[in-house]
């Protein structure tokens, strides 16, 4: 699963920030974009996240984890956590 992208949902900005800034603090490829309009958020803003496994992800998310984490595959979205 190294290759997948994962998109990363929260429940609110300010929670989409901390992950962020937790996420570069461990020099994890990602970006935060709009929820997208297949997938539901109450904040609007979630985050891709590229070449990263999954384990690995919730490991380093520990102290701020996402509410849903779906895996992009070619447009379509599928919940893994």
């Amino acid at each position: 699963m190294i290759n997948d992208l994962f998109i990363l949902i929260f429940n609110s900005v300010h929670r989409v920030m901390r992950a962020e800034k937790i996420l570069k603090e461990n020099y994890v490829n990602s970006k935060t974009i709009p929820v997208p309009r297949k997938l539901s958020s109450d904040c609007g803003l979630a985050i891709k996240v590229f070449d990263k496994g999954l384990n690995d992800l919730l490991n380093i998310l520990k102290d701020e984890p996402p509410e849903e984490i779906y895996i992009e595959e070619e447009k379509n979205y599928r919940r893994v956590a």
